[in-house]
């Protein structure tokens, strides 16, 4: 990693863990980076989601940014103290354990 690298990263919280990414990341790298085998779940059978297309098309990689739902997290691009979430509800109402 040359120096120029290593002065922009920055920390996220993914699933209450720190966790140190470079500040051009998206959130649903970090989820990746991260080690998550998935990032929600499906609200009609349940089934495991991941980060498909990386370009925000698929929505596969739906996520909880901050407290808000439903957000693309290939889409959104980190920040400081950001915190990361699986999705397993869907208005709030959890769907699948």
């Amino acid at each position: 990693m040359n120096a120029e690298m290593s002065t922009n990263l920055i920390t996220v919280y993914v699933e209450g863990k720190p966790l140190a990414v470079h500040a051009h990341d998206s959130a649903a790298g970090a989820a990746l980076k991260a080690g998550l085998g998935y990032t929600r779940t499906s609200p009609v059978t349940g089934e495991k989601r991941a980060p498909y297309c990386m370009m925000g098309v698929c929505f596969e990689c739906l996520m909880v940014i901050d407290g808000i739902p439903s957000r693309q997290a290939c889409m959104v691009r980190v920040r400081e103290g950001m915190r990361i979430e699986r999705q397993t509800t869907v208005g709030g109402v959890e769907v699948w354990p």
